[in-house]
């Protein structure tokens, strides 16, 4: 059995696996934006409203999370193999108001055939708000046509 190069594929259906996970209908009601998407790293941003703080003012906590779950999904989908979070653990360290842009960079740490492990960082300029670590389940198949030639 031929090892799967999954580089290869995320570089040769970078078009397709871009399009399936930007339209993630969640985080564009949030007004999540990708920035950047690369092989086992993912950039997105949000601008936090008013409507998005909680009783002190500040940005909520479940903001935060859902900033730092887009980012580890489009991560960890950057292959075309589905991949969904098996497990999450966020540390909130500091506060973002209304008006903020708040970043959140995920880095793979490891993957292998069924698991995936993830660094969310969350920023406000530049400075660290939140950190979270994250587990993928990769499952059997891809959500791409991947072309079978040879």
């Amino acid at each position: 059995m031929q090892k799967i190069d999954e580089q290869q594929i995320h570089g040769e259906n970078y078009d397709q696996i871009y399009e399936k996970v930007k339209n993630d209908q969640y985080a564009l009601s949030l007004g999540i934006q990708l920035t950047k998407f690369e092989a086992g790293f993912a950039e997105a941003v949000l601008e936090v409203q008013n409507h998005m703080v909680n009783a002190h003012g500040t940005v909520h906590g479940a903001v935060i999370y859902a900033l730092a779950d887009h980012a580890f999904s489009v991560a960890c989908n950057a292959y075309g193999k589905t991949s969904v979070g098996l497990s999450t653990n966020i540390q909130f360290i500091a506060a973002a108001i209304p008006g903020d842009k708040i970043t959140a960079r995920t880095t793979e740490i490891k993957r292998n055939f069924r698991t995936g492990f993830y660094r969310i960082d969350i920023f406000h300029d530049e400075k660290m708000i939140a950190t979270m670590d994250a587990v993928a389940y990769r499952k059997d198949q891809y959500f791409i046509d991947l072309d079978e030639k040879g």
